[in-house]
């Protein structure tokens, strides 16, 4: 018994194992009944976001702005699974080389597990948008739950073949099985907007449902509140817990709201965001982008689909063991599932990895890049035999323009890129500034769906009496890049285009459009609602593009389509400074090889100009009004490069040291109650992820205990013991010999995980081992090391923690945490930003 109770402890290793012998690492049963939920849940339980806010008095040793956000380990978790790694390979048989065979093979069968679901719910959001969103002209009189496209076409989804409808009386408009709710232009227009009002108060009432306003993770001040409890020392013990309670409310987070890219950069970087990624997210943003989308404002579902995916991609990975244990490995199948969003968003599989890989991701090695391959090549083929389009293909918006460019053409493609270029810089800084201006007004702050009311409002109104902005973005697209050559001449665009003399209205309605794209979208994104921003650029290039396809020179030589495709993806570039993704992506939506050197050069030269502009994607800014931590590694170098910058700017004050050094005898003990002091100081400073250095001879570095696993050993494995009671934190009582002796004869006797539990229930504790919560190699650095060394440190190897030491010694002067690098890094940016 005992020993098959090893054999199964051999094969749990979880996030608190240390970096003992094989042996030694089996005395660890009373942790394995919890440690199996907490990293499968961490990543939707313990985090709540604020907005950004100025640090305090003091940087350091004050409160953090991401103070309630939590961190992984990286290298921790990467020991963690070469522990699982050994232990399910060390025994023979056929049923453990049955089980080798299974562990090589689950992250394959969980890609394309990813893959398929996410396309099943991409599906439904695609027909229900397509139907919701033709509600606000009209309905079809053969059977109501039909799309307009679909009722006066031969289109069927779930079907290959074609299928006999109506015949179309007005070619590429409408059909006499479709109903408009009137005839009067006016009674359109207002019936319109009601739905469009109506749509969108469902998606934002819907969103709601999402919020989470959390408490202040602790409730300590940091040395601010340490200098001013020394100087009130007559403050009464009742008053000083008083002081301590949770005295703040952190910022309210629609989970479901935007698209969710922010957040899932947060996430995969390290960072831990609660109930981002639960089933009731997915479900509202599914429900929510259909309503949202179907309103036409200037927003598409394209975005949300990568959270979505990225929701199916943690629901299916917390099914597996491996990954349900592992915060790292956890991470690694979310930035595979991610690109399965794209890939459903726009049939694009190819494009959808590359996005993951450029935008998305900071941890990303071949073994993910092979995963999200398959993930998003099970989405593509998935979707195709689901036909959500009717149409039997992947491409949504296939051309065949029939001409070529020449070498002259080059230059209006420069153009196009300059424009995209300073459409993205101009929304990115007007975005930002309207984030920081009108969405503090109270009663926007307050009533997020009343804002939703006005974008709407808004959008119908404006976008209304422009036939061509007036369809669904994907719909203006999709008109926009028409080739008038071998198209029906009764469509909206050609029957405009190719006459003797301009039409100016004509004209009118494409220079409208560009404006007000760019207006719309401006105050659309960051509302509370599912949206992204992929679909509104797109629909603004394309404008502009097909206005620049209409000077005289070119419309004679070349299809002003071109251009609308070129403008769209400049457009789109000098948003998102995405670059080889959008390239691919262009290619894949319109299935045209044939202009991808156009696409190229409009990106690239949009990705420079709006980089001139302002130096920020719209991604990035978003995190920074969210108040999400990111350590952007490239940024961060070129921010410490400025200026000569050392560790030691780093280091904690000298009583910040006291409280969070824990000195160690040579025996490797400690009293219980020096340990509980420390935790509530830990507590009183209010810094999540902290933690005690443990120094030996004066300041010498033995190692590292987090504060939650301190918590953790005190309150639940020492929950009876007393203030004397001798804890071990360097290596158990007795000699390591004697441990492994003793771990059969433990187990029979109920001795949990080094915790010396008396046979008698009531009696004391007389003795507690720690020593596997505590880290013995922790990493370091000398505090005169240039600052560089240290953001390559945290960015490149996924450090929760860095000590530093002395310059010629292993004596302990300071310790780095993660989000003090992360706010440090933020005080600098905005320092000189403010010099410049």
């Amino acid at each position: 018994m005992a020993l098959k109770m090893a054999e199964r402890d051999n094969e749990h290793v979880d996030e608190h194992s240390s970096l003992l012998p094989k042996p030694y690492a089996r005395k660890r049963s009373r942790l394995q009944s919890i440690a199996a939920e907490i990293d499968g849940e961490s990543i939707v339980s313990s985090h709540i976001s604020k907005e950004e806010q100025a640090l305090g008095e003091t940087p350091i040793g004050e409160r953090l702005p991401y103070n309630d956000y939590t961190t992984i380990d990286w290298l921790h978790d990467l020991v963690k699974d070469s522990f699982r790694y050994r232990a399910i390979r060390s025994r023979n048989g056929l049923r453990h080389r049955a089980y080798v065979l299974w562990d090589k093979t689950e992250g394959w069968v969980a890609a394309a597990l990813i893959g398929t679901l996410t396309a099943c719910v991409a599906f439904l959001v695609d027909m229900a948008v397509a139907i919701i969103s033709d509600l606000k002209t009209g309905y079809c009189t053969n059977n109501p739950i039909l799309s307009k496209e679909m009722c006066c076409t031969a289109k069927a989804p779930l079907h290959s073949g074609n299928t006999t409808l109506l015949p179309l009386s007005k070619p590429g408009d409408t059909c006499s099985a479709w109903h408009y709710w009137s005839d009067s232009y006016a009674s359109s227009f207002a019936i319109y907007v009601a739905w469009a009002l109506l749509f969108g108060i469902i998606s934002g009432a819907v969103t709601m449902t999402t919020k989470s306003n959390l408490p202040v993770a602790s409730p300590g001040k940091g040395d601010k509140y340490a200098s001013e409890r020394k100087l009130n020392s007559t403050i009464s013990e009742q008053q000083q817990q008083e002081t301590l309670q949770p005295i703040a409310a952190g910022k309210s987070m629609y989970m479901a709201a935007g698209s969710g890219i922010p957040e899932i950069k947060t996430i995969l970087s390290g960072f831990v965001v609660p109930n981002f990624l639960s089933l009731k997210v997915l479900a509202v943003k599914a429900v929510g982008s259909v309503f949202a989308v179907s309103t036409g404002m200037c927003l598409g579902k394209e975005g949300p689909f990568v959270h979505i995916s990225t929701c199916v991609a943690y629901l299916v990975g917390i099914r597996f063991r491996k990954y349900r244990e592992n915060s790292r490995k956890l991470r690694e199948i979310l930035a595979a599932g991610c690109s399965s969003g794209l890939s459903v968003a726009f049939g694009a599989p190819i494009g959808g990895v590359l996005f993951a890989y450029e935008e998305i991701s900071t941890y990303f090695p071949r073994k993910v890049l092979w995963r999200a391959f398959i993930c998003s090549l099970f989405a593509a083929m998935t979707l195709r035999a689901l036909n959500p389009t009717g149409t039997g293909k992947l491409v949504l918006f296939e051309t065949n323009y029939g001409t070529s460019y020449k070498p002259h053409h080059y230059i209006i493609f420069v153009v196009l890129g300059v424009a995209g270029g300073i459409f993205g810089g101009l929304f990115c800084k007007a975005n930002f500034a309207w984030s920081r201006t009108f969405r503090k007004f109270d009663i926007i702050k307050d009533h997020p769906v009343f804002e939703v009311f006005l974008v709407v409002a808004v959008t119908a109104l404006t976008q209304y009496p422009n036939p061509l902005a007036r369809e669904p973005g994907d719909v203006i697209i999709k008109n926009l890049l028409i080739d008038c050559n071998s198209a029906d001449d009764t469509a909206y665009v050609c029957l405009h285009e190719g006459q003797e003399t301009v039409d100016t209205k004509y004209l009118g309605w494409l220079i409208y459009g560009t404006l007000i794209k760019l207006f719309l979208t401006i105050i659309t994104f960051g509302i509370k609602v599912p949206s992204g921003i992929i679909i509104p650029a797109l629909d603004a290039g394309a404008f502009f593009g097909r206005l620049v396809g209409q000077l005289p020179f070119l419309f004679t030589t070349i299809s002003p389509g071109i251009f609308a495709m070129v403008g769209a993806g400049a457009f789109l570039a000098g948003v998102s400074r995405m670059t080889i993704s959008l390239a691919v992506i262009m290619f894949e939506l319109t299935g045209e090889l044939e202009f991808i050197v156009p696409n190229m050069i409009g990106i690239m030269i949009a990705k420079w100009v709006a980089d001139w502009l302002e130096p920020e994607g719209v991604y990035d800014l978003a995190q920074s009004v969210l108040g999400h931590p990111f350590l952007d590694l490239d940024a961060s170098l070129k921010l410490v490069a400025r200026r000569q910058h050392l560790v030691s700017e780093l280091i904690p004050p000298e009583h910040t040291m006291r409280q969070i050094t824990c000195e160690v005898s040579e025996s490797g003990h400690i009293q219980y109650g020096v340990l509980a002091k420390k935790l509530e100081q830990l507590k009183g400073r209010g810094l999540i992820d902290a933690g005690l250095v443990l120094v030996q001879n004066r300041g010498m570095l033995v190692g590292y205990l987090a504060e939650g696993e301190l918590e953790y050993g005190l309150n639940v494995l020492g929950n009876d013991a007393g203030q004397s009671t001798d804890v071990y934190l360097l290596g158990s009582h007795g000699s390591l010999s004697d441990d492994l002796i003793d771990v059969s004869s433990s187990a029979e006797d109920g001795g949990e995980n080094g915790a010396h539990v008396p046979a008698e229930p009531g009696k004391t504790t007389e003795e507690l081992d720690f020593s596997l919560f505590v880290d013995r190699t922790p990493l370091s650095i000398m505090s005169s090391a240039p600052m560089e060394y240290a953001v390559e440190m945290f960015g490149k190897l996924g450090l929760r923690y860095l000590i530093v030491t002395a310059p010629g010694s292993s004596k302990v002067v300071g310790v780095i945490i993660k989000k003090r690098m992360v706010s440090w890094l933020d005080s600098l940016k905005h320092t000189d930003e403010g010099e410049w």
